[in-house]
């Protein structure tokens, strides 16, 4: 996969327990906007869905029907 660079700012307070924690902050930060970007996925679909909700459809009734003879 091909990754590209990104600057971004955190409280000075939060980098240094970072630092103090072992915590490696581009491994956070990938895995903290994997998770936003999951959520935000999920969320559209979601809305996607309620503004275009299933419907039945007698079409996969029939279809089914073929597969018994």
């Amino acid at each position: 996969m091909a990754t590209t660079r990104t600057t971004f700012t955190l409280d000075r307070e939060l980098v240094e327990q970072a630092h103090q924690l072992g915590v490696n902050i581009s491994a956070a930060a990938r895995e903290g906007v994997g998770v936003a970007v999951r959520r935000a996925l999920g969320a559209s679909d979601r809305a996607a869905y309620e503004r275009f909700p299933e419907e039945p459809d007698d079409f996969w009734d029939d279809a089914e029907a073929w597969g018994n003879e």
